[in-house]
């Protein structure tokens, strides 16, 4: 074997995904048959596997050659392994191009042995290695016949979309309307004769910007600061494509993005709550969009005397018609839209540019009607605000403030972008920007070039008489008039003043319709999609009927009926004025939701937030979200405080609801950073009496095995100290541990569901006290670490074996030695009701629970653990399940009037008294009265009771009675039943030899020796008589606390020990035994 390594020589041909070849390296084996082998290894492979040859040429290199080719450095890196090569197809959440989803190997598959490894290929590739050439055509084939998704720029897909939204119908009925009222603004220039209009045309633009100029200004600001927030979250992951298309797979652009922002962001409670909001917004963003169309129609109407009824009525009519107009073509179908788009932003911008070229062509039959072109006059009059009707500045930036909306179009089909991360912030700021200098362009010549107030009638001239000092009077005209009333025409009057002004009227119309009606259909297409995919969620179980879809769109027919009547329901309105702040109102509330969201997720600190948008800050979005609730309660306070009092109901209930979701939001990451910085304070504060809490470490095994000690221990630890239910599983083989993970999972989600506030913590070990070590010692976080164990009493240890018992009485003593304090909890009937039909499985929590792997010396309690009881068979129960199944629930339901005896015989600093305490403070113990009985003697129990309720009094613990035993010491009156109890256990060392009795002793170390019950015989008649008094005075109490005796370790055998716990608690009512670890945890100093 000289210069030969030991070689690794493959069985048999496996059928798995692991194939591994022969690894030779041996100067007799050449490169070609190290190929061929490994060739011939290749071939039987059906893994996902490639096999490599290593073989040595016997000069000393060694040659590495792929067992298809010799061209081995020219393959990819990572194809000769079944250990995976980045890939991006892992991280998706969809389905890959291929098909099935790639994964890559779990741990398992890399990690365990190759003959318990039975997992099969999923792909159909090895792991690296490119599909051919004829595959991926193939696959690209496919796809196109498939019908492959079309991918948008930032142009189409942002740009566009955003404009679109943004350029409503407020820009051509409202804007006039609205630099009427507030003017453009403050201008400290005196005009001189020669004073040049151009340079106060420009100038107006570049000074301290007037009312109008700031309306836009502020929504604009609203929503730049908003437009940074969206694309950093938008940018922070490939978030909506496989939502969106769960939603609608043929159109995924269609749902509304905020909801999926907030929610996904800030966690279901915001997200349920503004969810809501913002359908109902977008619902009733379809009546303002389809009365300005409305509008529109009854004026033409007016104009050739053809109204139906009354304007106002008549715009009821049209818009009712038009929105069952609507409904249909949104239930037909929405394909065509996207291609419309285009079409759409021409007509708008043909209609703006025809507006511009218009107000540079006045003509005289125009004059009467307002319309004069650019004047100084004119501008001068208009800068300066004229509120009429009640209004206010902030009323009319209420009425403006929607034609700002619709920055969230790109960010909604973000899944439908070619490169999202760049075309959502570049899309969404350059619409905001170019929007916001058009309404600024339009405010400004508006307001230059029409007077407020015009008749109409061309008979209005100035005459000699009559002392006119108004713009209009200086270019001819004298509508004084007008500040009477009924004028129709001008700024103020006239809402389709911008279609006088243009050069072609008719195309203006065209833009009012096409903003209008469009942005109306993709409202009333947005709200039941919103609706949809929140119901979807599962948020609100009562909504679910709204969550069904029709068709291959998957289209919610039943949101779209909910969205037309609550649209329906506000076109009888008829008012557009009294619409827009209602939407104002919750867009705003919206897009605070929005700016919080990233302030938020700022502040959380969390790894999983990185946006590749980096021109954002965490303090300019909370200063965007202030600014937004600010101005939702100047709009108007009632209606905003109606707005967040329903979201703050909304997020109570959802919060009350707990709905199963797990989005990764930044409300789990802020608890997590606030938790783990609390923690690490809390480590630099020494631990204080005052500050005493009982944290207690309960041996529960599964946490429904034994719900009467996690009940009771619950009730004094909920809210006020940690609970952490431990399990210690002894398994002879290795432990499969994705099945501890499940199992860990289904046991904290039982105890969730149950509302039990604690930990689960499983540990693997050979017995009882060796698990409850690594539990003592290891479970725990800094100062939130258990200091207090509590068991149940080992009701079944007479029936077993002894080394059980010698393990729990050692488990005790661990605890003491740790400085633990320890409760024992005895109910008559026992614990522990896993063996019992359908009460051990936490909702198919485990089947079997007292089968392999729980290990059976864990079930300290009645019952027998490893009894099997299939899950598809049922029997009666024994009349002896019946009374532990009732057993085992007598602390989950209320306590009547009754009493919660504490016998506090041995000070162990406190904690026997400080747990009754607690317990009395639970509604469900609230009725109970706490009754103390101390040790005394017998000359001086009017003393000690005195002293006794000083004490209490100063530790500020109520108390029904405190009763004095003087007779505590005296001679039990039964020791027989005792002594036939200890008499399987006795050594009995007289009656063998001295050195046959020490064998004995250190094979068997509970034994009982003579020499150890004389030494402890008066201890012994103590737990004897205390029975006795436990019966006499407490045998009607709800709950008995009582000194648990101490066992000096090394001296007394876990028998002794074990005996004398027994007949301490035998045939009493529920018995907590508890001995602290002898440090204070009550003070009466402050």
């Amino acid at each position: 074997m000289s210069g030969q390594k030991p070689s690794l020589k493959s069985g048999a041909s496996s059928q798995s995904r692991f194939q591994v070849a022969v690894v030779t390296e041996a100067s007799s084996t050449t490169p070609a048959s190290a190929s061929t082998d490994g060739s011939r290894a290749q071939d039987e492979s059906k893994g996902r596997s490639r096999v490599v040859g290593l073989h040595s040429t016997g000069t000393g290199h060694t040659h590495i050659s792929d067992s298809h080719s010799n061209t081995y450095y020219m393959r990819t890196f990572g194809h000769n392994t079944i250990d995976a090569v980045p890939n991006i197809e892992f991280y998706r959440q969809t389905a890959a191009p291929f098909g099935e989803k790639l994964t890559r190997p779990s741990l398992s598959e890399l990690h365990d042995e190759l003959d318990k490894v039975t997992t099969t290929p999923v792909d159909g590739l090895a792991n690296g290695e490119e599909p051919s050439a004829a595959e991926e055509a193939a696959a690209l084939a496919a796809k196109e016949g498939k019908g492959g998704t079309v991918k948008f720029g930032w142009i189409k897909g942002v740009l566009i979309r955003c404009m679109l939204n943004i350029w409503g119908v407020m820009l051509f009925i409202r804007m006039s309307w609205i630099v009427g009222q507030a003017g453009i603004g403050r201008l400290r220039i005196t005009p001189t004769a020669d004073f040049n209009f151009t340079f106060l045309f420009v100038l107006s633009g570049l000074c301290v910007p007037g009312l109008t100029i700031a309306i836009i200004l502020m929504a604009t600001l609203v929503t730049t600061i908003t437009g940074l927030s969206t694309s950093a979250i938008a940018t922070n992951a490939f978030i909506l494509k496989s939502y969106l298309s769960a939603i609608n797979p043929v159109c995924p652009c269609c749902p509304g993005g905020a909801y999926y922002l907030i929610s996904r962001s800030l966690g279901p409670e915001f997200g349920g709550s503004i969810g809501l909001i913002f359908a109902f917004a977008n619902a009733v963003a379809v009546a303002m969009y389809v009365v300005g169309f409305a509008e529109t129609v009854v004026e033409m109407l007016n104009d050739v005397d053809a109204l139906m009824t009354d304007e106002l009525n008549d715009i009821r009519i049209v818009g009712t018609l038009t929105v069952i107009l609507l409904l249909g073509i949104s239930v037909a179908g929405m394909e065509w839209e996207a291609k419309a788009q285009i079409v759409l932003l021409v007509i708008l911008l043909g209609a703006i540019v025809n507006y511009f070229l218009g107000s540079f062509m006045p003509t005289e039959h125009k004059e009467p009607k307002g319309f004069f072109g650019y004047h100084t006059a004119i501008l001068l009059e208009n800068l300066v605000p004229d509120f009429r009707d009640e209004e206010t500045f902030f009323s009319v930036f209420a009425i403006f403030f929607p034609a700002a909306t619709g920055i969230l179009a790109g960010a909604n089909i973000s899944g439908d972008l070619t490169d999202p991360q760049s075309a959502i912030p570049k899309g969404t700021l350059l619409a905001i920007l170019i929007t916001g200098l058009t309404y600024v362009a339009i405010a400004i010549s508006a307001g230059s070039c029409i007077v407020r107030d015009a008749t109409g009638d061309v008979n209005d001239t100035v005459s000699d008489t009559v002392n006119c000092t108004d713009a209009a009077c200086t270019l001819g005209y004298d509508f004084s008039i007008c500040k009477e009333g009924g004028c129709q025409y001008g700024l103020m009057n006239d809402f389709q003043v911008m279609s006088l002004v243009s050069g072609f009227g008719p195309l203006i119309t065209a833009g009012i319709f096409s903003a209008t009606l469009s942005s109306a259909l993709a409202s009333l297409v947005s709200a039941p999609k919103v609706f949809q995919a929140l119901c979807k969620d599962n948020i609100y179980p009562g909504l679910s009927v709204f969550a069904k879809g029709y068709g291959k769109n998957n289209e919610p027919l039943r949101g779209y009926v909910l969205t037309f009547a609550i649209g329906l329901a506000f076109i009888l309105i008829a008012e557009l004025n009294i619409i827009a702040p209602i939407i104002s109102n919750f867009f705003l509330a919206s897009y605070a939701l929005i700016n919080f969201s990233v302030f938020h997720a700022s502040m959380a600190n969390s790894p999983g937030w990185r946006p590749s948008f980096k021109y954002y800050n965490m303090w300019v979005s909370l200063a965007g979200a202030i600014l937004c609730c600010v101005v939702m309660f100047v709009i108007n306070w009632w209606a905003a405080l109606v707005t967040l009092l329903i979201i703050l109901a909304l997020y109570i209930y959802v919060s009350y609801k707990k709905p199963d979701v797990n989005w990764g939001s930044s409300t789990q990451a802020l608890i997590y950073n606030q938790a783990l910085t609390h923690c690490l304070n809390l480590t630099g504060v020494e631990d204080h009496v005052k500050n005493f809490r009982p944290q207690c470490l309960v041996l529960a095994g599964y946490p429904n095995a034994r719900p009467a000690l996690l009940q009771l221990v619950h009730s004094f630890t909920k809210n006020i100290g940690l609970m952490v239910c431990g399990h210690v599983k002894t398994v002879s083989r290795r432990p499969n541990f994705k099945e501890v993970l499940q199992d860990h999972a289904r046991c904290q989600r039982w105890l969730n569901k149950k509302r039990i506030k604690a930990f689960y913590t499983p540990v693997f070990s050979d017995n009882l006290r060796h698990g409850a070590q690594l539990l003592l010692q290891a479970v725990g976080l800094g100062r939130l670490k258990p200091n207090t164990l509590v068991m149940g009493f080992k009701n079944n240890w007479s029936d077993g074996d002894m080394r059980d018992v010698e393990i729990y009485i050692n488990a005790i003593h661990d605890a003491f030695d740790l400085q633990f304090g320890v409760a024992i909890l005895r109910l008559q009937e026992g614990l522990d009701i896993s063996h019992i039909q359908g009460q051990g499985t936490c909702h198919h929590l485990r089947e079997n629970p007292g089968t392999a792997g729980d290990w059976k010396g864990n079930d300290i309690s009645a019952g027998k653990p490893g009894a099997k009881t299939g899950p598809d068979t049922k029997s009666p129960l024994s009349l002896t399940d019946q009374r532990l199944l009732e057993s085992s629930q007598q602390f989950k339901k209320k306590q009547g009037k009754g009493t919660i005896d504490v016998w506090w015989l041995f000070d162990d600093g406190g904690l026997t008294l400080l747990i009754p305490y607690l317990l009395t403070n639970r509604s469900k113990w609230g009725d109970c009265r706490i009754r103390v009985f101390i040790g005394g003697k017998i000359n001086r129990i009017d003393h000690d009771r005195r002293v006794m309720a000083t004490l209490l009094s100063r530790f500020r613990i109520d108390f029904s009675d405190i009763n004095v035993l003087g007779d505590i010491n005296t001679k039990p009156k039964n020791k027989l039943t005792f002594k036939e109890l200890i008499e399987p256990y006795r050594l009995k060392e007289d009656d063998m030899e001295q050195e046959a009795a020490e064998r004995l002793k250190a094979q068997e170390p509970w034994r009982i020796t003579d020499n150890e019950l004389e030494l402890y015989k008066a201890k012994t008649n103590r737990q004897i008589r205390l029975n006795e008094l436990l019966k006499e005075h407490s045998s009607t109490a709800k709950l008995i606390v009582m000194s648990m005796p101490l066992a000096r370790k090394g001296t007394v055998s876990s028998a002794l020990y074990m005996c004398w716990l027994e007949t301490l608690s035998k045939d009493l009512p529920p018995l907590l035994l508890v001995r602290g670890n002898h440090q204070s945890v009550l003070t009466f100093y402050s």
